[in-house]
């Protein structure tokens, strides 16, 4: 699952990156440590504006029958079951959206108690996009915009640290995902291989698994044994 990531660029970087006009109202502010119900970044497509919009959602999406708090527990959809899903399929007809992101964390276990988080972004730098959905319940005061994030299996050495990941989709997928008929089979179609082995899978402090936490720290790389090595057992458990 993507439980928590980093989207720290502006609203001027993000309207000219993703070709959109800005509606977030100077609501949008750089989080190096998002977690779910958090404000965030979207790109959608408004009817109003005849195109693509910036605007900030609350990450969890709440469909319009559920409780306003239920989104806590909807940050991720599956692309297995997305379309047939009666919480996400609305959304995924209808209601598209990009989630810009620098990168996303994962934590793997490191022997009977300890636990290493991985910080996976782009090798050059490059922005991210998830594939994601939104939708909006209430009206003018009360009205919430909520979003969740697509994930697909993980491909090639993503799998050392989670057997899921975010669907990020390159920049030549972007349009499609907004635009294309929702029974289309190739708006899921995993990220490209060559894409994912681009990715780099970093280790990084414990600072980050505290939500309090913000700041470019959080993403600074830490020394960590190899992914794949075994995991050293405490002490008084070795064999002499």
């Amino acid at each position: 699952m993507c439980g928590r990531y980093a989207t720290t660029r502006n609203s001027a970087d993000l309207t000219t990156l993703f070709e959109a006009v800005d509606e977030t109202d100077g609501a949008l502010a750089p989080d190096y440590d998002v977690a779910p119900t958090d404000p965030v970044p979207i790109v959608r497509l408004s009817e109003r504006l005849g195109g693509r919009a910036l605007s900030v959602a609350r990450w969890g999406l709440v469909p319009h029958w559920s409780a306003r708090n239920a989104g806590a527990k909807m940050i991720n959809a599956r692309a297995e079951t997305v379309a047939k899903s009666s919480a996400y399929a609305p959304a995924f007809a209808r209601r598209r959206c990009l989630v810009p992101a620098d990168g996303w964390y994962e934590w793997v276990r490191t022997g009977r108690s300890g636990r290493q988080p991985y910080y996976m972004t782009s090798g050059d730098g490059s922005p991210l996009a998830f594939a994601g959905l939104w939708t909006v319940t209430g009206a003018a005061a009360e009205r919430l915009l909520t979003c969740s994030v697509i994930t697909s299996a993980a491909l090639g050495d993503l799998g050392l640290v989670h057997d899921r990941m975010p669907l990020v989709l390159p920049p030549d997928r972007w349009d499609h995902w907004l635009r294309a008929p929702a029974d289309d089979p190739s708006l899921l179609a995993p990220t490209p291989e060559p894409y994912v082995a681009a990715l780099e899978i970093r280790p990084v402090g414990s600072a980050v698994g505290n939500v309090r936490n913000d700041g470019p720290h959080l993403v600074a790389r830490v020394d960590a044994a190899p992914l794949g090595a075994p995991a050293e057992e405490p002490a008084d458990l070795r064999l002499f």
